[in-house]
């Protein structure tokens, strides 16, 4: 089985399970983000984060050319090299892969990204965020039949040359899509997916891979995301998703047995 695994990075999310549960597997790529990360860096940088709503309703990282830099090295570099020396005490040999490496992922640059201030639609300037129009798989592969696993993480390269921001969970669905990996984890800080997001006892146990826009206006500001990249996967052909919390004994066996939100 080819597996990919997202762990967030946003407060509250747990690393050391989820490194501690993958320490037995050789059949994955693992996927990060790391908001926090940047948040505090750009915080101490003097550069702050700063997010802004779309008109469809999903919240983003503004990625103007300063607050990009703080992004490459909070991802690129603080968060994936942790991630590695993590695997690494547990006996796993891991490489760390920003989608600039090798053109590992392939973006086009967003035009014409709009926000949403004060109900007025407005041009967001000097975006340098981007989609991903492809994935080296077969670097992937390569690196799995050596033995070592891939940590992947943002931002990307578009085909002129210029970093771009990506979101994670997007990166995840694209990586899991390029593999044809049976299964998509992404593990967060809360259950699953919530009909009350002040509920965590409400989490939605499955999704049917046709009806996931019945359940998007329970997706509120990041989980959108999350739920708009499982759409994306099933589409393009993973088998499952499942969204699911990255604390406790074995958050990754959990979610495969179908602990967290089930789209399949």
């Amino acid at each position: 089985m080819t597996l990919v695994v997202k762990v967030g990075g946003a407060a509250g999310n747990a690393l050391d399970p989820v490194l501690d549960d993958l320490a037995g597997r050789n059949d994955y790529v693992l996927v990060h983000g790391g908001s926090e990360r940047v948040d505090a860096l750009g915080a101490a940088l003097g550069r702050p984060s700063s997010y802004y709503t779309s008109p469809s309703g999903v919240v983003s990282r503004r990625s103007d050319p300063a607050h990009l830099e703080v992004v490459v090295l909070a991802l690129a570099g603080a968060v994936q090299t942790e991630l590695v020396a993590g695997l690494d005490r547990r006996g796993v040999r891991a490489i760390g892969l920003s989608g600039v490496d090798a053109r590992l992922l392939l973006a086009r640059r967003k035009e014409g990204a709009r926000e949403v201030v004060e109900g007025r639609v407005l041009r967001l300037a000097d975006d340098r965020s981007g989609t991903i129009e492809r994935v080296d798989a077969e670097l992937l592969r390569a690196l799995l039949r050596l033995g070592l696993v891939p940590v992947v993480g943002p931002p990307a390269i578009t085909s002129d040359g210029t970093i771009v921001n990506v979101d994670a969970d997007r990166v995840a669905a694209s990586v899991a899509q390029s593999l044809g990996a049976e299964a998509l984890i992404l593990l967060t800080n809360v259950p699953g997916l919530l009909r009350d997001r002040a509920d965590p006892t409400s989490v939605i146990p499955t999704v049917a891979r046709d009806a996931v826009d019945a359940v998007l206006p329970f997706a509120e500001g990041r989980m959108r995301k999350k739920v708009l990249a499982a759409q994306a996967a099933l589409k393009g052909g993973v088998g499952r998703v499942v969204i699911g919390p990255s604390g406790g004994t074995a958050p990754v066996e959990r979610a495969l047995a179908g602990g967290g939100t089930v789209f399949a």
